[in-house]
């Protein structure tokens, strides 16, 4: 294990990325205050010169060197694992910081004991007047699991106009940027590996809440986030996650009656997406949908012991039906 030397580890995650290094590690190198903070990069066996280049220009950032590429998930808590810090904060290659980034998140967490988790304001790179699609102002969850944020519901992205700069409890806080506790997060047992990619940091932050810890959103950090580095917006792949995944954490972090109930719902809910997607001639979406629910018949059978609480029942926000919403009454903003 890795001696303990500040109170956060600040982990990013490389595969292959020399570019995004090269573009947002700067801001991060030049922004995170080094008496509180360790940088560390975590290379997942890249084939290009990502570690040369890191040798050869941050020579004060530690290096954890993998033989092989774990993905995601596993690349995290196998990094975590060996990392004795008590604060982590998960960080993709493709963020740009600001300065004091880091202060309000490590400072809210000093002071309230009860919240294992924070995020950032996230804000768009590429248009920084608007909020960043995967996690704005704090993300929500819906009464049949559907997930939103505060400044982005489904594909409406609102304007940061400093409507949404309070600090407030959330129900699961964005993988781009994710402050936790390191003793948490071992708690609870990482990131999912089973779901490779997309919802992993929601399923996370579910299992955070059932283990009675809260999170929070704390707007006085700013972050950019370019998105998209890795998936498409419109990819088959980034469908079939997205539906099996959403499935699935329902399925595992549910009251098993109460996710019968909700599941059969969700399953007529994704079949009129599967016509949109038909009607729309999306025939590569149409495949991944049917898809996502085979395999997810199949993967659930990997998760037992499933919770006695229905945090969708008592969680704020989650009393709301979003498709409804969003698509009949035509409401777009949070």
């Amino acid at each position: 294990m890795m001696e303990r030397l500040k109170k956060v580890a600040v982990i990013i995650l490389n595969w292959n990325g020399r570019k995004l290094l090269e573009e947002f590690l700067p801001s991060v190198y030049q922004f995170t205050t080094s008496e509180i903070a360790d940088i560390i990069v975590v290379d997942n066996g890249s084939t290009d010169d990502s570690v040369s280049f890191l040798l050869q220009n941050y020579s004060n950032i530690q290096l954890l060197l993998f033989s092989e590429n774990y993905g995601f998930a596993e690349g995290y808590n196998r990094a975590i694992s060996q990392l004795d810090y008590e604060y982590v904060v998960l960080l993709n290659s493709d963020v740009e910081a600001t300065p004091y980034w880091l202060e309000p998140l490590l400072s809210y967490c000093e002071k309230h004991p009860e919240v294992s988790a924070c995020q950032p304001k996230l804000l768009s790179y590429r248009d920084k007047d608007y909020f960043e699609y995967a996690g704005a102002s704090g993300g929500f969850i819906d009464r049949y699991g559907y997930t939103f944020c505060r400044g982005r519901i489904f594909d409406t992205v609102e304007k940061d106009s400093h409507q949404y700069d309070n600090i407030t409890d959330i129900f699961w806080a964005t993988g781009a940027c994710l402050f936790i506790r390191r003793k948490d997060y071992l708690d609870v047992g990482g990131l999912d590996t089973h779901f490779f990619a997309h919802m992993e940091e929601i399923d996370l932050c579910w299992r955070i809440h059932l283990l009675g810890k809260n999170i929070v959103v704390v707007p006085q950090s700013i972050m950019y986030h370019l998105g998209g580095a890795t998936l498409d917006v419109s990819n088959p792949k980034k469908t079939y996650l997205n539906f099996r995944n959403n499935l699935l954490m329902l399925y595992k972090n549910l009251p098993l009656r109460d996710g019968r109930c909700l599941l059969f719902i969700r399953r007529l809910l994704d079949t009129i997406a599967m016509i949109k997607f038909l009607l729309g001639g999306h025939w590569a979406d149409v495949n991944a949908v049917w898809l996502a629910h085979r395999d997810y018949r199949r993967d659930k059978k990997k998760y037992r012991n499933q919770p006695s609480i229905n945090l969708l029942k008592i969680f704020p926000e989650a009393h709301r039906n979003i498709v409804v919403d969003y698509f009949l009454r035509r409401k777009k903003y949070f």
